[in-house]
């Protein structure tokens, strides 16, 4: 009959240590019989005996005194090792793996990522953007954050705050070229578009058209792999992009960009924080989770209100129309 060694032999040098078989299995949690059961079935396993036993006490046989010698030190790094995991529940210490989107998510995440280190400095964190879509449990990923929905099944999601397409250009454009009256008049007009890192894709324009979502392709006059270089080009007046408001929202408030065609701006999609099973989760996890939560839950800082599309928007009056 096949046994657990590593059980038996634990459960017999509790029975030495603590100088009753009784006394190991109220400090293992089992019955007497099961303690006294696991020790017989351990000796017919290695064919010697190893305690003598009496109603009153129990004494190691020699074979038995080097069984123990022989595992003493395993069983001890053993329950160091089982000390430490425990641990490490209540230490706000050692490594955290994040990933998250490679465009955009620097100047989001990088806010969070100062503050969690500044008030927990035994932290490593350790950091991949990818535009690509990792392999949670392969890659050993504590925390994630991604644009859209997820492709792993098994963890948690949490919609942070939604991701806000503006059709955006500067006021130089603007006051250049006129601004577009209609989503056809786009076809007057130089447009930007994002070519997806992963699969060299260009991406259509994501609309809201009478609350339906719509994708629609525009020529580019310019197009890109890189977010923060399209952002560049419609900030220089080159073109009139669609540009999330991860990107766009510090711009349109200092007066840089300017929203047009509001009524077809979407918000169809958001940013999501993932994470596993919390209840098994090291406190230093937790604690950046809610950290993350405290800080990006509809933040301000990247959402713009209706009011501030609004106002943002009026500039257009001031520019040539076409």
């Amino acid at each position: 009959m096949p046994i657990n060694e590593l059980r038996s032999i634990s459960t017999f040098a509790k029975a030495v240590e603590l100088g009753s078989i009784r006394r190991a299995a109220q400090s293992l949690g089992v019955t007497p019989q099961a303690a006294s059961q696991t020790i017989a079935q351990l000796e017919d396993h290695l064919g010697v005996r190893l305690l003598h036993r009496t109603t009153r006490s129990l004494a190691l046989t020699d074979e038995g005194q080097r069984l123990l010698e022989a595992t003493r030190p395993a069983l001890a790094e053993l329950q160091r090792a089982l000390d430490q995991a425990r641990q490490s529940q209540d230490e706000i210490a050692g490594p955290l793996r994040i990933v998250g989107p490679r465009s955009t998510f620097a100047g989001i995440l990088m806010p969070v990522l100062e503050e969690f280190c500044r008030m927990y400095p035994d932290v490593q964190p350790d950091v991949q953007l990818d535009d690509g879509i990792s392999n949670w449990v392969m890659d050993r990923v504590d925390v994630g954050f991604r644009i859209g929905a997820s492709a792993d099944e098994g963890v948690i999601a949490r919609r942070l705050f939604p991701v806000q397409l503006l059709i955006c250009a500067s006021p130089e454009y603007l006051q250049q070229h006129g601004v577009p009256a209609s989503l056809e008049d786009l076809s007057n007009h130089r447009c930007s578009a994002f070519r997806h890192p992963a699969t060299g894709q260009v991406l259509a324009w994501y609309l809201n058209i009478d609350g339906e979502i719509v994708h629609r392709h525009v020529v580019p006059a310019l197009s890109t792999n890189d977010t923060e270089l399209e952002v560049l080009a419609v900030l220089a007046g080159q073109a009139v992009g669609q540009i999330a408001n991860l990107s766009a929202a510090a711009y349109i408030r200092a007066g840089r960009l300017v929203p047009v065609l509001t009524q077809h701006i979407s918000e169809h999609i958001g940013v999501h924080l993932y994470y596993g099973n919390r209840t098994a989760q090291p406190k230093r996890v937790r604690a950046f989770i809610d950290l993350a939560i405290q800080r990006l839950l509809d933040t301000p800082a990247f959402v713009l209100s209706a009011s501030e599309i609004r106002q943002a928007a009026a500039v257009k009056g001031r520019a040539r129309q076409r």
